[in-house]
């Protein structure tokens, strides 16, 4: 088993969509394919068709949650020390080009937003950044060309 790295806030907000999908969403669903199964013939019931499918997306979903969540390694930003970058950490980056300035969070792929200052460490940007230090250049070969970055620093 992997363990899987994700803040504390992260690990809430998995945890509040698996309640909502078992509490709410599941009965809500089983009571659609009831109600679609009272109108007759299945083979040709599109609500039933539906139905079924959302179930087991729904049944998916907590499976993949249950995992996550069961594998869960919850790191602490407050507990890292601040002299690299790795997965919890906020940075400032300064793009050597345009002088712009950005603050970004490393988070695992399942909380990152990047309008809420939160990038994936698997992004390709996260990976540039892993490891270095406040003064280094982080450089990220992007779909648009190069781009270098100052890591300014970890906060």
């Amino acid at each position: 088993m992997d363990n899987i790295p994700i803040t504390r806030h992260g690990y809430g907000v998995l945890k509040k969509e698996l309640e909502t999908l078992k509490s709410k969403d599941r009965p809500v669903n089983i009571k659609a394919i009831e109600e679609a199964r009272a109108h007759g013939d299945l083979s040709e019931n599109a609500e039933f068709d539906a139905a079924k499918e959302r179930q087991a997306f729904i049944e998916g979903r907590i499976r993949e949650l249950g995992y996550k969540l069961g594998n869960a390694q919850i790191i602490d930003p407050d507990d890292i020390l601040k002299d690299k970058v790795v997965f919890g950490c906020s940075v400032i980056l300064e793009n050597i080009d345009t002088e712009e300035e950005v603050r970004y969070q490393l988070v695992g792929p399942d909380e990152s937003n990047i309008s809420d200052g939160k990038i994936s460490v698997t992004s390709p940007l996260g990976k540039a950044m892993l490891g270095k230090k406040p003064g280094e250049e982080v450089v990220l070969n992007a779909p648009a060309g190069k781009r270098t970055y100052e890591l300014v620093d970890i906060v």
